[in-house]
């Protein structure tokens, strides 16, 4: 009998350098004049609110953009969605791209 291996992860990376720019935008709030004050601290809120957002919704926000990019305007979970997306992708594996895609229809943007 031969048995199967288990799928393979989803080998997507995600990268946030929210804290980073959340850091320096306290930085700059320290030293900044009163005038520069009402801009930074609403900078601060937005870069607060975007490192909370959730892998999904970052994992969507970027097959949503792929897709966009390649002129695709389709569904996002479609047969050519998916098409669209390794061919703006060629690392991804047709499993990976059948997840990402049903998972950005999930998360519209």
């Amino acid at each position: 009998m031969i048995g199967r291996l288990a799928p393979p992860d989803l080998n997507v990376l995600l990268l946030r350098d929210a804290d980073i720019v959340a850091h320096r935008i306290r930085q700059a709030l320290a030293e900044a004049t009163p005038e520069e004050r009402p801009g930074l601290e609403r900078a601060a809120a937005l870069v607060e609110q975007a490192a909370a957002a959730p892998d999904a919704q970052l994992l969507a926000r970027w097959v949503h953009e792929r897709l966009t990019a390649a002129g695709h305007e389709g569904p996002v979970d479609s047969v050519r969605a998916v098409k669209t997306l390794r061919e703006a992708a060629p690392g991804l594996s047709l499993r990976q791209a059948v997840k990402l895609t049903k998972d950005a229809a999930a998360h519209r943007p």
